[in-house]
């Protein structure tokens, strides 16, 4: 009896004899043999055009941040429902720490783990942003040295590995049934059979209902208590601990499907029209956030209505969310909602899972819009709120008029705010201090954005001029600490972390049984 494909076979007491299978293998085999043609020798920029298996991702991603170690390091924010690590790459000039000042940018990719070229973009960002900076490419150079950037490529990688375990599968010569993958559904979902990108809290909703209140938010709106008592994956926690403690300012989520770039609101405002233009606040600058995508895209915005994408031509290639379909729980409207992170979602194009020999071109395609979109951040306006010792005020809100939707200042009293051009009025506040206001012009064309600090005078305000944010409701993460074991790490007897775990492990950890440790050869 041949022994079963899915099982996570070198963890078990298993002989050749027995048939252990790896569905994987192959595709490791030839990997191996295309990296080890590299001679050390040859110049830094070669990047393979393959796909790399979850493990050879991880340790691309690593050895990367070791060649980089002056600007790159490695972090996990959690671990999948099989216990894969979530492995961000970061680039910074001061990596490990936020600057004062410097923007922090985040792409994430592979949510869907069948939607697979963004995570193989952002593993060839990675490596490209190393290599030209130690090159001397001065457009690389700046960008990291102003920037913080970080780079998460695989979101779902249990469900990246049943997709690719079929292509696999369906490319065997021996398989006389033909292509059997199905490339809109297998392995879309994480493990537990969760789609991620409706797994957040449905925060939208909540901004409808009080959209014609007078001191209406539409801005950190704490999540409710009861999405807790729902199913709550471990990709999905992971990713809100992480985007709650970085103060990142812009993100961009790469998916498969189409070529478009969608943004939010995804849910629509009437939640009986599944096709109804559903704009937030900041329209303008979310159209300008998804133009600077799609523009610099080789195809995405031309006027061709005989490609991949060709119903948004007439839209210059990019679409509002919910004007394309709704849908409640997605990512990009939790970061507009409960953060200053503004998210935008790039569809990379029709094929979710393109041939290998299609990477090259796909990076061709996309290199400029990654760069383009990162150097955007550097867009509207920044400072630093302080007091009158020239102390960091943490939290004060900063408002714009005529847009509802505040920011708030972090640890040190720095924030930005995206805008586009044009005259602005500024109002800085904060509990206890009294009110500044600024009025400001960003012209066209701006390269960078401008600085606009305020010093606030300590002041007692009336009760009902306050429009602060709930700081304790804000706080309340995870409050019955149900999901708390998706952060702690799993130690083998020896006190040594485990790498991962295999497919069966989550069963016992929901269940509350005790796993068979007794089973894993290196427990």
């Amino acid at each position: 009896m041949a022994w079963p494909y899915f099982l996570d076979c070198d963890r078990f007491f298993v002989s050749d004899q027995e048939g252990c299978y790896d569905p994987l293998a192959s595709l490791r085999a030839r990997q191996e043999v295309a990296l080890a043609s590299i001679s050390p020798e040859e110049p830094s920029t070669i990047i393979q055009f393959t796909y790399h298996t979850n493990a050879q991702m991880i340790s691309i991603l690593k050895k990367t941040a070791a060649k980089c170690s002056h600007i790159s390091r490695t972090y996990s924010i959690g671990r999948s429902v099989e216990g894969k690590d979530l492995l961000v790459i970061e680039f910074s000039d001061n990596p490990g720490q936020h600057d004062l000042l410097e923007p922090e940018i985040k792409y994430i990719a592979n949510m869907h783990g069948n939607e697979v070229l963004g995570r193989q973009l952002l593993i060839y960002l990675a490596q490209y942003l190393c290599s030209e900076y130690l090159l001397g490419n001065e457009r690389i150079q700046t960008l990291i040295n102003t920037t913080r950037i970080h780079l998460l490529p695989s979101m779902n990688p249990d469900g990246y590995e049943l997709a690719a375990a079929e292509v696999e599968d369906s490319n065997d010569p021996e398989n006389q049934e033909g292509p059997v993958y199905n490339g809109w559904t297998s392995g879309r979902a994480n493990a537990q059979n969760i789609d991620l990108n409706r797994n957040f809290p449905d925060l939208t909703s909540i901004a409808y209902s009080r959209r014609r209140n007078k001191r209406y938010r539409s801005d950190h709106i704490p999540i409710p208590d009861s999405y807790w008592f729902g199913k709550v994956a471990p990709e999905t926690y992971a990713v809100m601990k992480w985007i709650r403690s970085i103060p990142f300012v812009q993100s961009a989520s790469l998916h498969g499907g189409e070529l478009v770039v969608s943004y939010p609101y995804d849910f629509s405002k009437h939640p009986h029209e599944e096709k109804m233009f559903s704009p937030t606040p900041d329209e303008q600058v979310f159209k300008q956030l998804a133009r600077t995508y799609a523009d610099a895209h080789a195809t995405m915005a031309d006027n061709n209505t005989d490609r991949c994408g060709a119903s948004f031509a007439g839209k210059g290639g990019i679409i509002n969310g919910a004007q394309w379909y709704s849908f409640a729980g997605g990512m990009s409207d939790f970061n507009y909602l409960h953060t200053n992170c503004f998210e935008i979602t790039v569809e990379l194009g029709c094929d979710k899972f393109p041939a290998e020999e299609e990477l090259y071109t796909e990076w061709k395609r996309n290199k400029e819009s990654l760069l383009s979109f990162m150097e955007s951040v550097h867009r509207g306006i920044k400072g630093i709120v302080k007091d009158e010792d020239g102390n960091g005020i943490k939290g004060a809100v900063i408002s714009v008029r005529g847009i509802r939707h505040d920011i708030t200042t972090g640890e040190d009293g720095d924030y930005w705010r995206l805008l586009n051009s044009g005259v602005h009025i500024l109002t800085a506040t904060a509990p206890g201090y009294s009110k500044v206001m600024k009025k400001v012009y960003l012209p066209p064309q701006m390269q960078k954005a401008g600085r606009v600090d305020f010093m606030l005078k300590k002041a007692v305000r009336e009760p009902e001029d306050d429009h602060f944010l709930p700081t304790d409701t804000y706080e309340r993460f995870d409050p019955y600490n149900q999901f708390e074991r998706y952060s702690l790490s799993e130690l083998g007897e020896n006190g040594e972390e485990r790498q991962e775990k295999p497919w069966w492990w989550a069963y016992f950890s929901q269940s509350g049984n005790s796993a068979p440790t007794w089973l894993l050869r290196s427990y």
